[in-house]
């Protein structure tokens, strides 16, 4: 009982030492949220405290960096940092060297698609760092062999950084826009660089503890970098998804060419939003607070976007109806030309002349449309002409078909050129030549002119001639007064 009472007595005056002697702990952030929140109180807000809190992680990067620099002074770390500087000149040499050959290589390759040339003179371009990879890797590799792995460790944190900048590259390639995808690289190759050099965790404490408080929010520097990032990142790969889907979409022959329009833009709309949510709750963003911004939205749509609205509603109904499609031959009012792309608030029609109109769907769906492609691509056209009356009307027929023939562009078979009078009229016999054609996208007016001058030629080589109204006109003498015009006859 005694031994037992002398333990517990010991126990615990060890027990209150210890606590006496330790030192006092801080609770975190989210362990004070919570006492308030259970004890009702509301927290003390310290100033200085996230003032200190970043002052004190720049000052435990900087030791670390300068233990770092300090470490470079050691015999086996100078080696190394020897080392890496003569692979370093020794890849520019070999890459100065191959550059040139890779180049004509690339050159000769003909048939490629677009993304592997792009790779190519991506590749092109940083071979110095390809071959520093390679050979710091050779170099790491015969060090493990020789000697201890520490004496190779400086190489191999160089391999990883190069080899890790490389990777990134060939990742965010796939990113179109230039902005953004210099943005995703340089930002990528600083957070490798923290993570394989051990500085990470510091960095995120660091960026997370510069913040702005709007309200009862917490803006950090950590959570808005997070946040531009993984959009970044989210838009890319959706770009890239509906590029690729719609490129398959297109290529499929069963699909008409206006419901090929409608699923690339549905899907478009579907992935973009999907990315724009995820991202926002991958960031940990509220989207309830988007419920009272959809309502301002749905009142301005109400009051101020009717047009746009009718736009948007009348491309899908052209979309669904297949009215008209990429490719048709139209005319609108004074307007003539072809469907170059279907978009959600209006259609571009590019003209002969070269002229692009930006017609809004509204119009397309209110006013009246001639297209000369909507069921087939046939295309009729009309000529009126006269001869002579002295000419034979057989042999004027016969000898217009087959001028309206000779021309390349007009049709044969299954739509052959026809020839009937129409008329007699006061001084010629009156003639219509109706051809086809089926590329209307080609022109109507020039395989116009070129029929009539094949008119023209064959009849010059028969002899058939084209009346015109002569006049005479007479002059009394000495009088002031003239003869009133006589139309003669041919």
């Amino acid at each position: 009982m005694e031994e037992e009472t002398t333990t517990e007595a010991t126990t615990g005056s060890e027990t209150t030492a210890s606590e006496a002697t330790a030192p006092e702990t801080t609770p975190s952030h989210d362990q004070v949220n919570g006492l308030d929140r259970i004890a009702g109180a509301e927290r003390e807000v310290d100033a200085g405290a996230p003032e200190t809190e970043t002052t004190e992680i720049a000052l435990s990067i900087w030791d670390q960096v300068q233990h770092f620099l300090e470490g470079l002074l050691r015999p086996w770390n100078a080696y190394q940092v020897a080392m890496a500087l003569v692979l370093i000149a020794l890849s520019f040499l070999v890459a100065r060297i191959l550059q040139p050959r890779m180049y004509n290589w690339l050159k000769a390759q003909e048939g490629w698609p677009k993304w592997r040339y792009r790779y190519g003179m991506m590749l092109h371009r940083r071979l110095p760092l390809v071959v520093f990879v390679v050979v710091t890797w050779i170099a790491v590799l015969i060090m493990r062999e020789l000697t201890w792995p520490s004496r190779s460790y400086l190489l191999a944190i160089l391999a990883n950084l190069g080899t890790a900048w490389l990777v990134v590259v060939l990742i965010v390639r796939l990113v179109q826009n230039s902005a953004l995808r210099m943005i995703l690289r340089y930002s990528a190759w600083i957070w490798v660089t923290l993570a394989i050099t051990g500085l990470s965790q510091e960095a995120k404490q660091l960026m997370d503890s510069i913040a702005i408080e709007i309200g009862e929010t917490r803006l950090t520097m950590w959570m808005v970098i997070q946040g531009a990032l993984i959009l970044g990142m989210t838009f890319a790969l959706v770009r890239f998804l509906s590029r690729q889907t719609a490129s398959r979409i297109k290529r499929n022959a069963d699909i008409s060419p206006s419901m090929q329009v409608l699923f690339v833009k549905f899907l478009q709309v579907m992935l973009y939003g999907a990315a724009f949510f995820i991202g926002l709750r991958t960031i940990g963003f509220d989207l309830r607070g988007l419920a009272f911004l959809s309502g301002a939205i749905g009142v301005g749509i109400g009051f101020g976007l009717q047009k746009v609205v009718s736009n948007l509603v009348s491309g899908v109904i052209i979309l669904l109806d297949k009215s008209i499609k990429p490719g048709d031959v139209i005319s609108l009012g004074e307007t003539f030309g072809w469907i170059n792309t279907l978009s959600a608030r209006y259609v571009s029609v590019v003209t002969r002349d070269g002229r692009e109109y930006l017609i809004p769907n509204e119009d397309l769906i209110t006013g009246q449309v001639v297209n000369w492609s909507h069921s087939d691509t046939y295309v009729r056209l009309d000529i009126y002409f006269g001869t002579a009356y002295d000419d034979d009307p057989h042999a004027v027929r016969r000898i217009a078909v087959e001028a309206a023939k000779s021309v390349e562009r007009v049709l044969t078979f299954p739509k052959t050129p026809v020839c009937h009078i129409v008329g007699f009229g006061d001084s010629s016999v009156d003639f219509i030549l109706r051809f086809w054609i089926e590329d209307p996208t080609g022109g109507l007016t020039n395989i116009r002119g070129n029929v009539y001058l094949a008119l023209w030629d064959a009849f010059q080589e028969n002899g058939i001639s084209i009346p015109f109204p002569q006049r005479e006109v007479r002059m009394l003498e000495g009088g002031a007064q003239a003869a009133p015009v006589t139309d003669l006859p041919d």
